[in-house]
């Protein structure tokens, strides 16, 4: 059975890699493979941004937190799914015309354009939040590899991840985001794949056997049959927040998503994009949450070492050998898709914002494009060694990045876009409150109670809001 699916693994590997070198053929200067130079369909934009976006921890991390809890996991799937339709219908737009306005070309560089009075400090301390935290994404993305292999193939977990960084860098070391972009298109097809078939053979499966999944929920543990987790009075406000707090990440903080409206090219391309999203969105989360459910009714709780292996195990117990491995190939597109991403995110603050920005070398766009995909490899390794060193669950792992990253960056681009009085010195206040608290945050009993999700999002706003009416700017330009 293995050695079919390890086949379809090899042949879907040089697929994308081959696909990916091939977009590297085309003439590629630095805002074409930072940010694809407005060459991209709306369609396809949002089909890789959705595959950024959710990763492994949906197919992994999601449905193993829906196995774990039960009914109750529906409020992180509620919120992922409002912040997801939010940006897209309010923001997507936004920052098409912002990019089209100030010619940029990463997120860091927006926030620089626009508080220019301190455009040199904004970029080093946003590029140090992004590269601080995406550093551990991408190692856990790499861990979720590793546990897929592990699973799959019986295959070291190292090896595994090994094995899955250096087709992550492939994809982005040879056409940037262009190859990211249209092997993501390809990943996330196969990721709703995987996530719209398994429900539905699972759900067969539990008929025909006549297993019930509300027996299951009652025995499973106390509170899986309820959607509030059989919590009362306070408690049911802090699951409340803590499941529905992925929500604020989306608010326009994520510089690996907010990247593909910037490179939308006009408001035709961005309506193509919200009907692809919002339609992604509400399939691929339904079908995450159904698979964690019918995981309860098949599997005994306890079954599992790391409950993160529930899919690929349920795929390989329900599906004949070619089938399987076409959905499990539809996981490591979740995590490839998201390393790759992440990595072109650090590599255009790197090269655009620290070294072509911020430092003035002038440099031509051949050297540029070279130093942006060293730079590609170095972050990738540095992702590779946390990943074998980390013990950590990948829910947990994205959990804190989401937090430093999307909870900080979010209430910054919410002020920038829609408050005139928010000033350079908020701005400031918003990143280093944000960057520090969340660090203060996850390294104490807090984050137990209150997610850093939501406290991160709500303490940058407040230093925000405090530093610009304390500290205005001496002259605004305009919002």
């Amino acid at each position: 059975m293995s050695n079919i699916i390890l086949i379809e693994f090899i042949v879907y590997f040089i697929v994308i890699i081959g696909i990916a070198y091939m977009t590297s053929r085309t003439k590629l200067n630095h805002a074409i493979f930072i940010l694809g130079g407005k060459k991209l369909p709306g369609w396809a934009l949002a089909f890789s941004e959705r595959a950024t976006g959710e990763s492994a921890w949906l197919l992994l991390g999601f449905t193993g937190f829906v196995f774990a809890t039960g009914f109750a996991g529906i409020w992180v799937a509620i919120g992922i799914t409002s912040g997801i339709i939010f940006s897209w219908l309010v923001l997507a737009r936004r920052f098409r015309e912002e990019a089209d306005k100030y010619n940029i070309l990463t997120l860091p560089d927006y926030l620089a354009v626009k508080f220019s009075q301190k455009a040199d400090f904004i970029r080093w301390v946003t590029t140090i939040l992004i590269a601080s935290f995406f550093m551990f994404y991408v190692g856990a993305q790499l861990a979720g590899a590793g546990k897929l292999f592990l699973t799959t193939f019986d295959i070291n977990e190292s090896t595994g991840i090994v094995i899955a960084t250096v087709v992550i860098m492939a994809t982005a070391f040879f056409g940037g985001f262009l190859s990211v972009v249209w092997t993501d298109m390809i990943q996330s097809m196969m990721m709703l794949l995987t996530l719209v078939v398994l429900p539905i053979v699972a759900f067969i499966y539990l008929s025909t056997n006549d297993l019930s999944i509300a027996t299951s929920l009652g025995t499973a543990g106390e509170g899986f049959d309820s959607w509030l987790g059989g919590v009362t009075g306070f408690s049911i406000g802090v699951l409340f927040f803590n499941n529905f707090s992925w929500f604020f990440g989306y608010l326009g903080g994520q510089p690996q998503l907010s990247a593909r409206f910037m490179a939308l090219k006009n408001d035709q391309e961005a309506k193509q994009g919200i009907t692809v999203a919002i339609i992604w969105t509400f399939l691929a989360y339904t079908g995450a949450f159904l698979i964690g459910i019918a995981a309860i009714a098949m599997y005994q709780q306890g079954t599992f070492t790391d409950v993160e292996t529930v899919l690929p195990h349920m795929i390989l117990d329900l599906m004949p050998p070619w089938i399987a491995g076409i959905l499990l190939a539809g996981i490591m597109a979740a995590i490839i898709t998201t390393a790759n991403s992440q990595l072109m995110v650090v590599t255009s603050s790197v090269s655009e914002d620290i070294i072509h920005k911020t430092l003035g070398m002038k440099l031509k766009d051949k050297q540029l494009v070279t130093i942006s995909r060293f730079t590609i490899l170095g972050v990738g390794l540095i992702g590779m060694a946390i990943a074998l060193t980390s013990t950590s669950l990948l829910y947990l792992v994205v959990s804190w990045a989401w937090a430093g990253v999307g909870g900080t960056l979010s209430p910054a681009i919410l002020m920038t876009f829609f408050w005139r009085r928010y000033s350079s010195a908020g701005l400031i206040a918003t990143i280093v409150s944000g960057f520090i608290f969340t660090l203060l945050w996850i390294s104490t009993p807090l984050d137990e109670i209150i997610t850093s999700r939501f406290s991160t999002f709500f303490i940058a706003l407040l230093f925000g809001i405090a530093f610009s009416l304390i500290v205005p700017d001496k002259k605004k330009g305009s919002n």
